[in-house]
């Protein structure tokens, strides 16, 4: 009988209708051969940093940016080949290369289109225009009588006469790039604004794609690192003397609280970590699961800042028609990442070389450089694409490990984390709660509005190196901050006009958990509250809440995602649902939410359809609306992508996400104890995408997911009349609430 690997299927099934269908240039090829590249001198004002044109016109770009599986690869390809005048295909993209690419910081915070493009528009006008010099020198005429096209210069009063890059580029530009140089117009645009099919998506279907966790080098060996699922622990003893009898087994290194086992085989590593008898002794149990969001608002203080102050709302309070107050609070979660983390570091003379999985390349060399003492010079960070992370998973610990042990051993060594370690001991985002408070007048407008954002401390500053918390870094004694968190405050400040207004944000000094982002960090939980506390005015004024919402908006752009959400789900103004199928085993509902990203960015408005399950408490999202606006897209499937990917990862988090411990044990450690959204659960997500031709381009990986949380809230009170104010909404937490509602009616 013929047996064939899923890969070796989809070679046979599907590779030949794809490589038709898609031009691309070997993934695999380019990622193996990142880590072969020459080492340069790297600057972020050098030109040649940022790209390198062959003699036969080939043109590498170098950027500090990765594509975790969002596509900005092909994004920034695009942005490049546009303003050099070249074919899409003329482009190859080296990304998180510390040794041959510009530190642009992490790859985060919706900043790779934002911040990385435009950085890098400058870089290839810059180029372009050097080049439009060199050929104007040449020939002794004017630049602006010159014109390019796909990477060849001509007069244009003789066409005949031609210079292509690779003529003129000689050996590098030897020039920095010119912030004033003169960029493209978007009117002679061809290749952004166009959804070019994506570099990365061919191989990947066919199995043929280089992930971290399928890297190889020459004489590699295997480790596990062993931890206890616990927060604090301290390790006592360690017995290894029956590791012997393993096959493959090695060595055993132990540093401080490190501990290490290393094979000749994978499966030597892992039945070593197994089997190997550790004594722990636990640390201190971490606050009470059941109240934590009581305790979170009773822990200490550092500062409290006031990120939004229009008139006096204290004047205005408990002075209205109507004066509504709630409190709404976050869980705390994991990135669950399906794929467990892993990293390949080979130690010798005297340098590491790390192949990881971390969006912050730059920044883990720093911290490689802190944990092993080593010369930040001596240390080499080469990103692959790992499993998905959207703020910080487990890739940068892994990352960490794996570097330990090939200093210990002094050969190469692949790491990898065991579903336990990703799911249980990862980075989490930290929890949150919210009061709010606001008055009406007898006409239903808003005359003040007042809350408090109980939100981790901020340890982290713009372009400046991260010091993440690492375990490595514990483990070995290193002393690092506790936090690794930043920027939570934003979308606390409310986005409609209102005449009297305070926000409070409220900085907890210390977290409890190692803390870290998670996808649309801070802004997510702000806005839940924000848009889950709008619909309750909406309905306490008797408004349509998508009407309540535009007439409390001025900005035009705010107004027409509204108004395209609207038209998308075909909404329609009337009684909330729960008034007519109080009666029925199946509530339907909708809701709505709208945000705009960091008060300043993207535009977002979502709509939500749900049906909630009144025997079992369950909650199924049936679709989702989204129109978004980025302003000038790159590449507008790409987008989509990112919308939908957001939406369904938020979903999950809504329904079901929320990390459970006892005393200082981590009760989360799989799929059964952090469970996440199943296929059978995934909603339709219809988009509207708003292009906005001319206009900065922001980004879309992390914005649509604020939305999410509230519109389901939202949802489900048009579908019950409920109000769900703590995430996540959980069978048992709907039907709580229900059971509550049945008792205040009777």
């Amino acid at each position: 009988m013929n047996t064939f690997t899923r890969r070796e299927f989809l070679k046979v099934s599907g590779a030949g209708a794809l490589v038709v269908s898609f031009s691309f240039t070997g993934q695999a090829t380019a990622n193996t051969n990142q880590g072969l590249r020459a080492p340069k001198v790297v600057k972020r004002e050098v030109l040649d940093s940022w790209l390198s044109i062959d003699q036969s016109g080939k043109i590498t770009i170098f950027s500090g940016k990765v594509d975790l599986g969002t596509g900005v690869k092909t994004a920034l390809a695009q942005i490049a080949a546009d303003e050099l005048y070249v074919p899409f295909t003329a482009i190859e993209m080296v990304m998180g290369d510390t040794a041959t690419t510009p530190d642009q910081w992490i790859t985060g915070g919706a900043l790779s289109i934002s911040q990385g493009g435009n950085e890098l528009r400058l870089a290839a006008a810059s180029a372009r225009n050097a080049l439009l010099d060199r050929a104007a020198q040449k020939w002794n005429i004017p630049a602006s009588e010159l014109l390019v096209r796909d990477g060849v210069i001509f007069p244009i009063s003789n066409p005949a006469q031609k210079l292509t890059y690779g003529s003129l580029i000689g050996d590098g530009f030897k020039l920095e790039v010119n912030p004033k140089t003169s960029l493209k117009s978007h009117t002679e645009y061809r290749v952004i604004g166009k959804s070019v099919p994506r570099v990365d998506i061919p191989e990947k279907v066919t199995g043929e794609y280089l992930y971290m966790h399928d890297f190889k080098l020459p004489g590699m060996l295997h480790a596990r690192v062993v931890r206890p699922n616990s927060i604090g622990a301290k390790l006592k003893s360690v017995d290894d003397s029956a590791l012997k009898n393993i096959k493959g087994y090695l060595q055993t290194v132990r540093k401080g609280d490190f501990l290490v086992v290393i094979s000749s085989t994978e499966w030597g590593a892992v039945k070593a970590a197994r089997e190997i008898k550790v004594t722990w002794a636990k640390g201190p149990d971490l606050p009470k699961k059941a109240t934590i969001f009581k305790e979170w608002r009773e822990m200490p203080i550092a500062k409290e800042d006031v990120t939004q102050k229009v008139g006096n709302v204290d004047s205005v309070l408990n002075a209205g028609a109507k004066n509504i107050k709630a409190s709404y609070n976050f869980a705390v979660q994991t990135h669950a990442s399906i794929g467990p983390s892993c990293a390949v570091a080979d130690y010798k003379d005297g340098k590491l070389t790390v192949w990881s999985a971390s969006q912050a390349t730059h920044s883990m060399q720093h911290e490689l450089s802190v944990i092993t003492g080593l010369p930040k010079e001596s240390i080499r960070l080469i990103y692959l694409d790992g499993s998905g992370c959207y703020g910080r998973n487990g890739h940068e610990d892994a990352t960490a490990d794996a570097a330990l042990a090939s200093m210990a051993i002094g050969k190469p060594v692949r790491l990898q984390w065991m579903r336990h370690d990703e799911t249980a001991l990862a980075p989490k985002s930290p929890p949150r709660t919210m009061d709010f408070e606001a008055s009406l007048d007898s006409n239903g407008n808003i005359t003040g509005w007042k809350s408090d954002f109980y939100i981790a401390l901020n340890h982290i500053a713009f372009m400046k190196p991260l010091d993440f918390p690492l375990l490595a870094a514990t483990d070995t004694g290193v002393p690092r901050p506790g936090n690794w968190v930043g920027f939570l405050f934003q979308n606390s400040a409310a986005p409609y006009s209102v005449p009297n207004i305070t926000v409070n944000t409220k900085h907890i000094a210390q977290t409890f958990l190692r803390s870290s982002h998670l996808r649309s960090p801070g802004r997510i939980e702000n806005s839940f509250g924000n848009e889950s506390f709008m619909d309750e005015l909406a309905i306490a004024s008797n408004s349509d809440p998508a009407e309540f919402r535009i007439k409390n908006l001025t900005d035009p752009r705010a107004i027409a995602v509204i108004r395209a959400a609207m038209k998308s789900s075909n909404w329609q103004s009337k009684e909330p649902s729960y008034k007519t199928n109080a009666n029925s085993k199946i509530a339907k509902g909708r809701g709505i939410a709208y945000v705009r990203y960091n008060n300043a960015i993207t535009y977002v408005a979502t709509v939500a359809d749900i049906e909630l399950n009144r025997e079992t408490g369950k909650i199924l999202v049936k679709n989702l609306y989204v129109a978004h606006d980025c302003g000038q897209m790159i590449n507008p499937d790409g987008v989509q992508n990112q919308i939908e990917g957001g939406a369904i990862q938020t979903v999950s988090r809504v329904l079901m996400e929320e990390v459970k411990w006892t005393g200082s044990d981590i009760d989360s450690v799989d799929w059964s104890t952090y469970p996440i959204v199943r296929f059978n659960e995934v909603p339709k997500v219809h988009t509207v995408l708003i292009d906005q031709p001319g206009t900065p381009s922001w980004g879309a990986g992390e914005q649509t997911p604020t939305t999410i949380p509230a519109a389901i809230a939202n949802a489900v009170f048009d579908a019950t009349g409920i109000r769900l104010r703590t995430i996540p909404f959980t069978p048992e937490s709907v039907k709580l609430a229900l059971k509550e509602q049945a008792v205040t009616r009777a």
